[in-house]
C-alpha cells in the first residue's frame, strides 16, 4: 500500500509540473475542454470511437481546439478546409511525428512511419523510388496482382456458396502482394508464417487506442511494471522484428547486386555501396523497421477495405448489381485490367464511396510540428502532437451531399460520369500522405473487379449485416461472414 501511495504522489507531482510548465509554454494555445488531474480530458473520450468524440468537443471550440490526454496535449483539426490548410498550406511545419513512449520503444526513430528528420527523408525517398522499382505503375505488379486474384477466386469457390469468414483469407491474399515487393515470395493463405504475421499485425492494431497504452504513453515508468497490453504489443512487435530479422539475413548472404530483386535487396545493396549515407541510414535496425511498417500498412489498410467492400455489397445489392452490370458491359468475360477503370465510372465511384465510408483511419497518424508555428492565429510550439481528423474529412457536410451514408453519387455527374472530390483523401495529404497510394489503389480495382465478375455476394440466411466498426485503431467490420455464390 506504502509503494502504491508513493507512486501515486509522484504522478500526482508530474502532473502538476506539467501543468505548470504548459501554462507558459501554451500561452494563445487552441482552446479545449478544462482537463482533470491526471486523467487530462479522457473522461470525455470515447474508448471505441475518439474520432467521434472529437468531433462532438469540435461543436464547443471549433475546428482547430486541444484536448489532453493523460499529460499528453494534443490540437485536434476537424473539416477540409483545417486539414488541407495544415496538410498542404503549411506542409513543412507539421511533416513531424510526435515523440511517445510506446513508438520510441517499438521504433527507436528508425523506418518510415514514426521517423523524423533526415532519416525519414532517406527512408521515404528510398520507399518510393523502390516501389516504384517493384511494384507501383508497374505491369509486373498487376500481374501478380491478377495471378494472386485467380488465387483468391479459387479459394472462394471452394466453400461452394456456404458462408464463410473473409478476413483472413483477403488478408493472406493482400500481406502477398507486399510480400512479393518486399521480399519476391507469395505465402499459401494457410501458410503458419503468413498466419503469424497477420495476427501479430491484428492483434497490435486492435488495441493501439487502448486505454493503457494512453496511459502507457503519459506515464511509462508506472505503468511499465504492470501487466497489460502494451506488454503484448512489444512481445508482438519483438516476434516481428525476429522474423525479419531471419528474412534478410538469409537475403543478405543470397544477394546478388546486380540482380536484385526486391526491396530487401536493394536495401542491402545500398549497405554495400560503401558511401557515408549507407553507415548512417541503409543499417539493420533502419531495415527492420521499414520492413515491419511497409507490411503492416501494404496489408491492413487495403484489406480492410476490401472486406468492407464485399459487406456493403451485400447490404446493397442493387448497387452490387449495377457495378456487375458495368463489368459485363467494359470487361465481358476477360481478366480486369487497370486500363479499364477509366471506361468504368460506377465501378470506380463505388470504390472510392467503398473507402470515404469505411473510414478506415479515421483518425489519421498523428503529426507534429517540426517548428513553432502560428496556425490560424494559435501558437503551436515545435513538437506539438497534431491530429489531422480523417474522419471529420470524409464525413464532411459540406462536401459529401450525405456524409453518413454509403452513396456512390457522391463521385458521379449529373451524366453518370466520375468526378472527382477534393475532400476525398483517405490516404491523408500533403509530405505524409501514404507512400503506397498508388499500389493500393490497384489492388482495390483488381480484386474488387474481378470478385465481383466471378460472384454475387449473399448474407448467410438469417443473418444480420451490421455496419457498425469494430473497436481499434482501424475501422474494421465486425466479424461476419458471407456467402459467394458464382456467377458462372
Amino acid at each position: 500500500m506504502e509503494l502504491i501511495s508513493l507512486l501515486i504522489s509522484l504522478a500526482v507531482i508530474l502532473y502538476l509540473a506539467t501543468v505548470f510548465k504548459n501554462r507558459k509554454k501554451y500561452s494563445n494555445f487552441p482552446p479545449g475542454p478544462k482537463p482533470l488531474p491526471l486523467i487530462g480530458n479522457m473522461n470525455l473520450i470515447s474508448k471505441r470511437k475518439p474520432y467521434q468524440s472529437f468531433i462532438e468537443i469540435s461543436k464547443t471550440y471549433g475546428p482547430v481546439f486541444s484536448v489532453q490526454v493523460g499529460t499528453k496535449t494534443l490540437v485536434v483539426l476537424c473539416g477540409y478546409d483545417a486539414v488541407k490548410e495544415a496538410l498542404i498550406n503549411n506542409a513543412e511545419e507539421f511533416a513531424g511525428r510526435p515523440l511517445s513512449a510506446m513508438g520510441s520503444k517499438l521504433s527507436h526513430g528508425y523506418g518510415i512511419i514514426s521517423a523524423n528528420g533526415e532519416n525519414w527523408k532517406v527512408m521515404r525517398r528510398f520507399t518510393l523510388s523502390t516501389l516504384r522499382d517493384y511494384g507501383m505503375g508497374k505491369k509486373g505488379i498487376e500481374d501478380k496482382i491478377t495471378e494472386e486474384c485467380d488465387c483468391l477466386m479459387q479459394k472462394f469457390i471452394s466453400f461452394g456458396g456456404k458462408p464463410f469468414n473473409n478476413q483472413t483469407i483477403i488478408n493472406a491474399a493482400v500481406a502477398n502482394i507486399i510480400v512479393s515487393i518486399l521480399m519476391d515470395h507469395r505465402y499459401e493463405y494457410d501458410d503458419p508464417t503468413v498466419l503469424k504475421l497477420m495476427r501479430l499485425i491484428n492483434e497490435n492494431l486492435s488495441v493501439a487506442d487502448n486505454i493503457i497504452v494512453k496511459l502507457y504513453n503519459s506515464f511509462p515508468t508506472l505503468i511499465g511494471w504492470l501487466p497489460g497490453v502494451h506488454n503484448k504489443i512489444f512481445a508482438n512487435h519483438k516476434n516481428m522484428q525476429n522474423f525479419i530479422r531471419e528474412t534478410f539475413t538469409r537475403k543478405e548472404k543470397e544477394l546478388d547486386v546486380n540482380n536484385q530483386r526486391n526491396l530487401i535487396d536493394a536495401f542491402l545493396a545500398k549497405q554495400q555501396e560503401g558511401k557515408p549515407e549507407s553507415k548512417l541510414y541503409y543499417h539493420n535496425k533502419n531495415l527492420g523497421i521499414l520492413v515491419s511498417n511497409l507490411f503492416a500498412a501494404g496489408m491492413e489498410t487495403t484489406s480492410t477495405t476490401l472486406r468492407w467492400g464485399l459487406l456493403l455489397m451485400m447490404k446493397y445489392p442493387e448497387i452490387q448489381k449495377k457495378v456487375q452490370c458495368e463489368i459485363e458491359n467494359v470487361i465481358g468475360s476477360a481478366q480486369p485490367q487497370v486500363e479499364h477503370r477509366k471506361e468504368m465510372p460506377y465501378t470506380d465511384a463505388v470504390i472510392h464511396e467503398i473507402q470515404r465510408f469505411g473510414d478506415i483511419v479515421p483518425g489519421n497518424l498523428p503529426h507534429a510540428t517540426t517548428n513553432d508555428v502560428t496556425f490560424r492565429g494559435y501558437f503551436l510550439p515545435k513538437g506539438t502532437t497534431v491530429i489531422p481528423l480523417l474522419h471529420s474529412v470524409l464525413r464532411d457536410k459540406a462536401f459529401f451531399e450525405k456524409p453518413d451514408e454509403f452513396y456512390p453519387d457522391h463521385f458521379l455527374d449529373s451524366n453518370g460520369k466520375f468526378k472527382k472530390n477534393e475532400a476525398f483523401i483517405p490516404f491523408s495529404l500533403g509530405k505524409r500522405s501514404c507512400a503506397g497510394e498508388n499500389l493500393a489503389k490497384m489492388e482495390l480495382f483488381l480484386f474488387f473487379t474481378t470478385l465481383l465478375q466471378n460472384f454475387t455476394f449473399k448474407a448467410p440466411p438469417g443473418a444480420e449485416l451490421d455496419l457498425s466498426p469494430a473497436p481499434g485503431f482501424t475501422n474494421a467490420p465486425l466479424p461476419h461472414e458471407i456467402c459467394a455464390i458464382p456467377r458462372r
